[in-house]
């Protein structure tokens, strides 16, 4: 991604504003639901908020830039201030992933209404800025929906799994940081979360941006 900052610099400054805010759209929506549900921690903490200095961690940014895999800060919470603080956790991880699904239908309703009502300057911006905000919500949705720790899919399994087989997979926690490198190294051509994702986004992108051929959701 760094490298097209030299051949498209256009591109990249606006890949780079929808990183953050992708990033900070998944993050503070964790935060609200851990604050929804009982749990003071993450407003103490300053991450209910859309302010994406309260979610953009330096590190990951440079790691993702450099490398296209990388995090935001992850938002803490207290699960003793919860009511069922397995169910509760697994909807704090399931709010991110669905945040970013949210915006990327919202913007694919709008570029639609502006393709629908020929509104040929927001038609222009909106093909220009939402396609790749759309695209940056999707993949992170999805690659976060893994059930691998520490991405998200892991707590919603471990969240709606019967109590006997939640502890059973729990152990796996231990073992996430593996699983991960296992699935983000390239192995020959592609690592393989890319295997994963490819035939996924082909699929679903079409659905949210009618120039992928697939009409937009509407």
């Amino acid at each position: 991604m760094l490298f097209s900052l030299f051949s498209n610099p256009i591109s990249f400054v606006f890949y780079l504003i929808g990183l953050f805010i992708a990033i900070t759209i998944h993050e503070f929506a964790h935060a609200w639901m851990a604050d929804r549900l009982g749990d003071p921690t993450p407003r103490l903490d300053g991450r209910v908020t859309l302010n994406p200095k309260a979610h953009i961690d330096p590190w990951g940014l440079v790691v993702l830039l450099f490398f296209g895999f990388g995090w935001g800060r992850p938002v803490q919470y207290d699960p003793y201030n919860l009511k069922d603080p397995r169910r509760d956790g697994a909807y704090i991880a399931l709010a991110g992933p669905v945040s970013n699904i949210i915006l990327a239908v919202i913007l694919s309703i709008l570029l639609y209404l502006f393709n629908l009502f020929n509104i040929s300057l927001l038609s222009i911006i909106g093909l220009i800025v939402f396609p790749p905000l759309i695209l940056l919500n999707l993949t992170l949705a999805i690659f976060n929906l893994l059930p691998v720790h520490p991405l998200d899919g892991f707590s919603i399994v471990e969240g709606f799994l019967p109590r006997d087989q939640a502890a059973e997979w729990s152990q796996l926690r231990r073992y996430g940081m593996i699983f991960l490198l296992l699935l983000i190294i390239p192995i020959g051509s592609q690592s393989m979360v890319s295997m994963i994702l490819r035939p996924i986004m082909q699929f679903v992108v079409p659905l949210f941006i009618p120039s992928f051929g697939g009409g937009g959701i509407v």
